[in-house]
């Protein structure tokens, strides 16, 4: 954005701080004078006491002394405004400095303005604190472009091989190869949906409305139904109603994933998904519960980074993504939740999510 010229802060200070030395001079001497129009007689006066000065002469002594001594004021207002303008802006010269630094890319950057509290000292914290969770945020993208392009790879990699073992055997049976091709295929198709559902839960632009979580737990129960039996699991739903407020696709995209999740998850047979709502004070409550293998903590802490699929998860016939709780908690916090995960002492997984609760009424 093009300014014109203008002049500096401390410049403008240094002359405020003149202006404002001149001004008290010149009331100072407005006093004086005053003083000399009220009490001192216009003529001189004789008597047995001393001889007493007129109006006329303390006019001719005091008017060259009063112009003298508002120039000195005056030189006094910049030189000392200019000091005092320097000292007082300098923690900002330091922010404008590390603005500059952080806007060329160095977001390791940190201001740590020393002394007490005071307004430059809680800009300079702000500022500290913006760079950090937005360097956070830069690496977190980073890390997951890496992985994202590692993930994509991977099945890219496996259909050029199995052209080329086509290539190099026209006779072989191409049957086998257009089914391997398809499951390649759909992976790679279901990573990228995954990829655009998780940027549209981190943009935070939702059309929000009324929703019953309890709803949409029934709804991917039954949904899930048939993979839970194909696994020798069962799917149990509890609980009373959840109302909440969001965006109703990406809500339940989040209590499929969920579910989903603790069905594949699980025991080899006789697994059981247990799914809960319910609210409190101000929150919408989901708890999906299921059965598996022990997990310890460090490794639960993880599951939520995208790309994390748990122990041996990569060697099931049900590998995912890795991005189903990664989408769950982008879905949570896009809409002012949270997600709790928490290792079930008798092996399997408990999570826990936290919408902000809406009236009974908003729901439809």
């Amino acid at each position: 954005m093009a300014r014109p010229p203008g002049l500096s802060v401390r410049a403008r200070l240094t002359l405020s701080y003149a202006a404002f030395v001149m001004v008290a001079g010149a009331l100072l001497i407005a006093t004086a004078w005053l003083f000399i129009l009220r009490y001192v007689p216009d003529q001189a006066t004789f008597g047995p006491g001393p001889w007493q000065p007129t109006r006329t002469d303390l006019k001719n002594a005091f008017v060259p002394r009063a112009f003298q001594a508002m120039a000195v004021l005056l030189v006094f207002g910049l030189v000392g405004g200019w000091w005092l303008a320097g000292r007082m802006l300098a923690p900002l010269s330091r922010i404008t400095e590390a603005t500059r630094t952080v806007a060329g890319g160095s977001l390791s950057h940190r201001i740590r303005l020393e002394g007490r509290e005071d307004e430059f000292r809680e800009l300079a914290d702000a500022f500290d604190t913006m760079v950090a969770r937005l360097d956070a945020q830069v690496a977190e993208q980073q890390r997951f472009a890496a992985n994202a392009s590692h993930e994509l790879r991977t099945p890219l990699a496996i259909t050029q091989t199995l052209l080329d073992v086509a290539r190099r055997d026209p006779a072989h049976d191409h049957r086998e190869l257009l089914d391997r091709l398809h499951h390649v295929n759909s992976r790679a198709v279901g990573l990228t949906e995954a990829l655009l559902l998780l940027s549209r839960a981190d943009q935070g632009s939702l059309a929000r409305e009324g929703v019953d979580l309890s709803l949409l737990a029934e709804d991917a129960a039954e949904t899930l139904l048939p993979l839970a039996e194909a696994r020798g699991a069962t799917i149990e739903t509890s609980g009373e109603a959840a109302p909440t407020v969001g965006s109703r696709p990406l809500l339940q995209q989040l209590v499929t994933n969920l579910v989903h999740n603790a069905v594949v998850h699980n025991l080899p047979t006789g697994g059981t998904v247990r799914v809960t709502t319910g609210t409190e004070p101000e929150a919408a409550l989901l708890t999906v519960e299921n059965t598996g293998e022990p997990l310890t903590a460090a490794l639960v802490s993880t599951l939520t980074e995208p790309f994390q699929r748990g122990t041996a998860r990569t060697h099931t016939d049900h590998a995912g993504t890795g991005l189903g709780l990664a989408i769950v908690d982008s879905i949570a916090r896009a809409h002012g939740g949270t997600l709790a995960l928490a290792p079930r002492a008798e092996g399997g997984l408990v999570v826990i999510v936290r919408l902000p609760a809406a009236a009974p009424e908003d729901v439809r």
